[in-house]
């Protein structure tokens, strides 16, 4: 484990100063403190496959400590085991488990998608949050899973198949021209965006913050506004959006809910979980409050997730 003082001199010096401009030095402490070591190891049951009984069953089979997480059932955090070694099981070559962070896990469960629904999960790539969805739905309705990129595409296919999630139609193109396309044809969509990734920067992995600049961050700011107007025009009156990100900058989270509130009908619902290492959001907003907020620590990434409504 690094100092505080170690991981500021390894991250980009812009993106600490930036964390200072937008939290409290106590705040900024704790962020930097999440990413000074290794995270846990956490998985979610695939509930299509097994339950969790079985799966806490074989673990302990195979001496691998775990713990519970309070906010949802199917998740579990390994205290004594890498991803290397639960790629070894049986219970992952089957499908029966998926690995996964917790933070991960929030938006779907935000989304609350229920069976007969039509779902849209518009950047759907490696496919976690997507079998997370379909897991939800018991295998009933159908799910749109987008993505961009060809090879990421790929993943998405060969995770959808391995988890049995039957209801999937998978689709290579442009999230940003989905909404014509499917006009206000989605019950809920989840729009896990691209973003630069700050939460998940680990200060002894330099592929983790490599590519980080101020400049990308606002390229993708600006990318994702255009696929929250897609996701919009997508879902149907009075249906919901979860919006995502795995970063911390408020360009790409509580600036991109500013623009969504000016420049679409909607309004910001409030999400009632009470999730280890999610602090408040503090803005002027009123309705941008109604987010949270994760920060990184050993068992978490940092996230950010609000929900949206049509009207």
């Amino acid at each position: 484990m690094l100092s505080v003082l170690e991981v500021k001199k390894k991250l980009p010096n812009e993106f600490v100063e930036e964390l200072y401009e937008n939290y409290s030095p106590l705040t900024v402490d704790k962020i930097l403190s999440g990413m000074s070591g290794d995270r846990n190891t956490t998985l979610r049951v695939n509930t299509l496959k097994s339950d969790i009984y079985e799966i806490m069953n074989i673990l302990k089979e195979n001496a691998i400590k775990f713990d519970r997480v309070s906010w949802f059932n199917d998740a579990l955090v390994i205290k004594n085991a890498s991803e290397k070694v639960l790629q070894k099981l049986d219970i992952y070559e089957e499908g029966k488990i998926y690995l996964q962070s917790l933070s991960s896990m929030v938006p779907p469960i935000v989304l609350n998608p229920v069976p007969n629904e039509k779902i849209l999960d518009l950047t759907a790539a490696p496919g976690s949050k997507t079998t997370q969805i379909v897991a939800m739905m018991e295998n009933k309705g159908y799910v749109l899973a987008n993505e961009l990129d060809a090879l990421r595409c790929e993943r998405l296919k060969f995770n959808v198949q391995k988890q049995g999630a039957e209801i999937v139609e998978i689709n290579n193109g442009r999230g940003e021209v989905i909404g014509k396309k499917y006009e206000e044809y989605f019950d809920k969509i989840l729009l896990d965006a691209p973003c630069s990734g700050e939460g998940r920067f680990l200060a002894n992995d330099p592929k983790t913050y490599r590519s980080w600049s101020l400049k990308t961050v606002k390229e993708l700011s600006k990318l994702q506004k255009k696929l929250l107007r897609s996701a919009y025009q997508a879902v149907k009156k009075n249906g919901e959006i979860v919006y995502s990100t795995c970063t911390l900058n408020k360009a790409e989270n509580e600036d991109v809910l500013k623009w969504a509130i000016e420049e679409l009908n909607i309004k910001i619902l409030d999400i009632n979980l009470n999730i280890k290492n999610s602090v408040p959001i503090s803005d002027e907003n009123k309705e941008v409050q109604k987010a949270i907020r994760i920060l990184p620590s050993k068992e978490t990434e940092g996230f950010f997730i609000a929900k949206l409504k049509k009207i």
